[in-house]
Formats: structure tokens, sequence, C-alpha cells
């Protein structure tokens, strides 16, 4: 046992994965010589050489598209994207090629793909390089979306995206990287399609992902100093969203606020915010509320942007609106 951060946690599991089995390789800008732009694959290139950590132009939809072909051929690629924003550029290979080959060659043809991408604002790093885009990606058909928010999470979800057939997208957090706990000398397993109870509650539930579970544990912390106690369910998994933890905790709590770094208009939040009504209308005291980014892009200024993104405040502020006692 250790006390380690999330960005190391990433970094034994890719080290282990890559002694684990020969056909697993790391490719992106600056994975090798440099450590990668967040430091995660420091190390790595030093153990493993170039033929493994595998240093990669300026072009994401070239090495993206290098990526597919390489698991198509049989080797278990890890891509990592600088950021999410930058994955744009290689939307045409995840949409078109690796999240449909499998439907359109009638199952004949797999993508057994791992695509890293750093997400998320609060680091003043303005627009081009801090808006969270998983919930776009959620919307594709062929993809499952990992959002891990904890140590054990960033540690345990590799290997079961290795070991998936299909493209698997994980989406790091930015603002979690050097958030630490402690953590077993082996890896934990991890379910990548279940989500997890991080504090229960019967008041009300507040329902999140990656860089918002923070906020929602400390949300929960206040409204407990007020006599409430909520339940905080950390998603983890975006596609396939788990429709029976979000309907669990609903059914139990009878209140619900969706906690969503993206924008609020077609978000993440709002699916699951549809879904609750769907399959627990009748469970509820109280409509749905959400809290998400504010329609702009980043702003550089801290100010500016602490105020776009969603805030342990403004979660307390929605909770207890829907109590009544807002």
């Amino acid at each position: 046992m250790s006390r380690v951060t999330c960005r190391d946690a990433m970094g034994r599991a890719i080290r282990r994965a890559l002694l684990e089995d020969d056909r697993v390789f790391l490719m992106g800008e600056d994975v090798g010589r440099y450590g990668g732009c967040f430091g995660v694959s420091k190390g790595l290139y030093d153990e493993f050489g170039p033929e493994r950590i595998r240093d990669t132009p300026l072009s994401e939809s070239a090495f993206v598209g290098a990526g597919i072909g390489a698991a198509i051929a049989g080797m278990r690629p890890i891509v990592e994207i600088m950021t999410c924003n930058f994955s744009l550029l290689a939307l045409d290979q995840i949409l078109n090629n690796a999240a449909t080959l499998r439907h359109m060659s009638g199952g004949q043809i797999g993508v057994p793909l791992v695509i890293r991408m750093t997400t998320g604002g609060g680091r003043q790093l303005a627009a081009q390089h801090s808006h969270s885009l998983e919930g776009w990606y959620a919307h594709i058909p062929g993809l499952t979306v990992l959002t891990p928010a904890t140590v054990e999470d960033f540690a345990g979800m590799l290997g079961p995206a290795l070991a998936d057939p299909d493209p698997v997208l994980i989406f790091e957090h930015g603002g979690l990287y050097n958030v630490d706990a402690e953590l077993p000398d082996e890896d934990p397993a991890v379910d990548i399609n279940k989500a997890a109870v991080r504090r229960a509650g019967q008041d009300i539930s507040l329902l999140t992902y990656g860089g918002s579970l923070p906020k929602c544990m400390a949300a929960a912390d206040e409204l407990a100093a007020s006599g409430i106690e909520a339940e905080v369910i950390d998603l983890r998994v975006l596609r396939p969203l788990d429709d029976e933890a979000i309907v669990t905790t609903v059914s139990r709590t009878h209140r619900a606020v969706v906690v969503d770094e993206g924008w609020r208009s077609g978000g993440i939040g709002a699916e699951i915010s549809a879904r609750i009504m769907e399959q627990a209308f009748w469970e509820l005291d109280a409509p749905v509320a959400r809290v998400a980014t504010a329609e702009v892009p980043l702003p550089y200024p801290k100010h500016l942007e602490d105020a776009a993104l969603p805030s342990v405040p403004a979660i307390v502020g929605a909770a207890k609106e829907l109590l009544g006692r807002g």
C-alpha cells in the first residue's frame, strides 16, 4: 500500500499493461522522452524504448488512424491525445472508423483501441484546452466512454479497457492528476460498466462524474452540516450509462441534481435527466435540477473561469432549492 496520485496511478497502469502484454504500446504527442504533456508516461520511454513508447507528429487524425490500423491488425494500442479539444481533429477517425467498423463489417472487424485524453477546466488553460467534450462522445454508438474520478479508477480502468474488443475512450480530468490516495500494490479490479456510490444518503441524489466528483463530495459535506444527507453517485461510465444505478438512487432519495462540467444545452446532464423522467418519474418529489458549465468558451482569467464552471455553492444551492430550503 502506498500513497499515489491519479497521474502516477495511470502511469503505473500503463507500465503494467506494457509488461503483461507485448501487443500493448503507447503513442501520442510528447509521450516519449518528454514523459507526456501531463507527466503520465514519465520514465516509460527509458524502460521500454521507442518501439513501444512512440512519439508522434502533431497530427491527431494521422496517429489515431494509425492506432486504429494497429488495433485491427492485432495490437493493443493506447493512444494519448493531449486534450479533448484536439480530439476533434481525429473525429472522423473515431466516429467513422473506430466506432463503426464492427457494425459495417458484420462483426468481422473489431477495433480494440484505447484512446486517453485530458478533459476539463479549472486550470487557466483557456478555451482551446479546457472544454469537457465527453458528453459528445457518449452520443456515439460503438464506443465505451470512461471518466475516472478517483485514484482507484485511474489505476484500474485501463486493464479492462484494453481487454475490450471495441474502442474505449478514457477522459482524464486535468484537475485530478495531483489528487492522491492510498492504493494497494496490485491494481484494483474496476467494473467499467457500473456507477459507484461514493457517499450514501437519503435526502437527495447528486449524480456526477470526473472532475466534478470532488465538488459534489464537498457539497455533500456542506449539506450534511445543514442536516441534509446527500447521496453522491459517481457515474464513471458515460456510455453505456448505468440506468439501474440512476433509477435506484432516485427511488431512494426522490430528488436529483445532475452535475456536469459540459455545457448545459444538449449535454450528458440532459440525457441523464431524460432517463430519470422516462424510468423514475413517479419516484420524483421535485423536478430534476442541473448544474453545468456556463454556455461560453472557457475564459482564461481565473475569476471568470471559476464563475463559468460548476461550483460547490451552486451544487449546494440547487440541492437546497429542491428541498425547499433555498
